[in-house]
């Protein structure tokens, strides 16, 4: 499998391609991909990186793992294809923006539209086998987006990190708190969201706030 990726994130992590690791994961994936039906396509593998390049990432968030049913995950965090119904965490995402931000719930799940402004939609696990949710984890996935939130941190400065649930907070140890910005909350998931740990979090009003106050253009959710 060719790793088709963005050239800032080339430049960026040509370092980890080289690694033992590495290699092994592609074989691994490589081999999946021709033995098991797997999503998201292999050439949407990397999608989050040719849509929002290194340079102009503004707002990080981090997913667990792609939707393992049909036609849904597009290499996207929490995104689904347009025409695709909206799965319970994407619907609870969409009525926390409804309700901070005032907009219409919106008709397509497909979140490219997000990552064009600059959201890097980052799952840490970025395949999986169809219907086999977690069946590509602990295979180097980890290490390699571990390695890229570490990246962002170190020759970034200013991102937003949006950590929800209890997976995405761990990350923080990855995070230069002193130069980005985090916002921790529940996972939107319907069985954090009606316990409370989601609803009413306004993260895309903080998030945009914090960008204009960098003089950054808000993100229009």
């Amino acid at each position: 499998m060719q790793v088709s990726i963005h050239e800032s994130w080339e430049t960026k992590l040509s370092s980890e391609f080289k690694k033992d690791y590495f290699s092994k994961l592609i074989r691994f994936v490589k081999s999946e991909y021709a033995q098991h039906t797997c999503y998201p396509e292999a050439k949407n593998i990397f999608a989050a990186f040719d849509y929002a390049p290194f340079d102009t990432t503004k707002v990080v968030i981090i997913g667990q793992d792609p939707y393992h049913g049909p036609g849904q995950a597009n290499g996207l965090c929490f995104s689904v294809h347009d025409d695709i119904p909206h799965p319970p965490s994407l619907k609870n995402i969409f009525k926390e923006i409804t309700t901070d931000m005032g907009v219409a719930y919106p008709k397509s799940g497909n979140l490219e539209r997000w990552a064009e402004q600059g959201v890097l939609l980052l799952n840490a696990t970025l395949s999986v086998r169809a219907h086999e949710a977690g069946s590509h984890q602990k295979k180097g996935w980890e290490q390699f987006t571990d390695s890229v939130i570490h990246k962002l941190s170190t020759d970034r400065d200013g991102l937003i990190f949006l950590l929800w649930g209890g997976f995405a907070k761990k990350k923080i140890k990855l995070i230069n708190i002193n130069k980005h910005h985090v916002l921790t909350t529940g996972h939107p998931s319907p069985l954090s969201a009606n316990r409370g740990y989601w609803f009413g979090n306004k993260h895309f009003s903080k998030t945009n706030q914090l960008l204009l106050q960098r003089n950054l253009k808000p993100i229009v959710w």
